[in-house]
């Protein structure tokens, strides 16, 4: 089966891109709006590389991964972002995430960074 890519952004547009992306490649991909949404679904323990938005209201994005860690999950992360944070950005690759893209960011990097995260799942 097709690995499964799961993409948590607050803004619907980027959701849509990335999953025609990804849909595209190959791969299957599920979209959620925030991060609570994401762990209220059936996919946190199904997911193979997740692509997460750093800044969204609510829950952000390092705490999604905080959340995920606590709950034993090591699912790859790609932190996506519009803003410039060198702190959010250190503490989230500390933390493991495979990378940290800045928006707007080319396919080719987004896919490299799926295509690493999926490597080490």
């Amino acid at each position: 089966m097709n690995p499964l890519i799961s993409i948590v952004d607050d803004d619907e547009s980027v959701r849509i891109a990335l999953k025609s992306l990804i849909d595209s490649v190959g791969f299957r991909a599920e979209v959620f709006g925030s991060g609570e949404e994401f762990l209220k679904s059936p996919y946190v323990f199904k997911t193979d590389c997740l692509i997460a938005d750093v800044r969204m209201p609510g829950m952000n994005g390092l705490e999604l991964q905080e959340r995920l860690h606590a709950a034993g999950s090591s699912v790859p992360i790609v932190f996506i972002s519009a803003h410039e944070d060198k702190e959010a950005r250190a503490r989230g690759l500390r933390e493991g995430a495979i990378a940290f893209l800045q928006k707007p960011f080319s396919e080719d990097s987004l896919l490299g960074a799926i295509s690493e995260g999926l490597d080490k799942s």
